[in-house]
């Protein structure tokens, strides 16, 4: 098990998973290691690659935020709602999801500029390797408590 597993494992078997902003700023900064580590980024490439990836990030949570105020909490009471309610709470689920898949592509139009190719394919491995460690550590937390 690498350093960066053991760090993981460590992190995640202390928190609660409340969720709150302190713990998500734990994981992130977990995650820039994780990230930098499995990419091997140079300083130059490091210099130009963050603030990409930064931007990116905050887009994508910015539309996540969006989706889950304006669709998600509504999608609880489906029974409740109109035909006509329904039909624009699809379409603008359906518009949200075209807004992530323009902001996914221009992100990595925009990041293979800046690292390889390869890394740039890398960094989809790792943002997974990543996720799927953090559930790992939390399934395995949960059932242990």
């Amino acid at each position: 098990m690498n350093k960066l597993a053991i760090i993981i494992f460590l992190f995640v078997s202390t928190i609660s998973f409340g969720q709150r902003n302190q713990d998500w700023e734990k994981i992130n900064t977990l995650k820039v290691a994780f990230i930098t580590e499995k990419l091997s980024l140079s300083s130059k490439e490091a210099q130009e690659f963050w603030p990409v990836y930064n931007e990116y990030q905050e887009k994508r949570n910015a539309l996540r935020k969006k989706s889950h105020h304006q669709i998600k909490s509504k999608i609880k009471d489906a029974d409740s709602l109109s035909e006509i309610e329904s039909e624009k709470l699809l379409a603008l689920h359906m518009q949200i999801e075209e807004e992530e898949e323009v902001l996914d592509n221009d992100f990595l139009k925009k990041v293979s500029k800046v690292i390889s190719a390869k890394k740039t394919l890398l960094l989809l491995r790792s943002e997974e390797e990543f996720k799927r460690q953090l559930m790992k550590q939390y399934r395995q937390n949960k059932g242990g408590k």
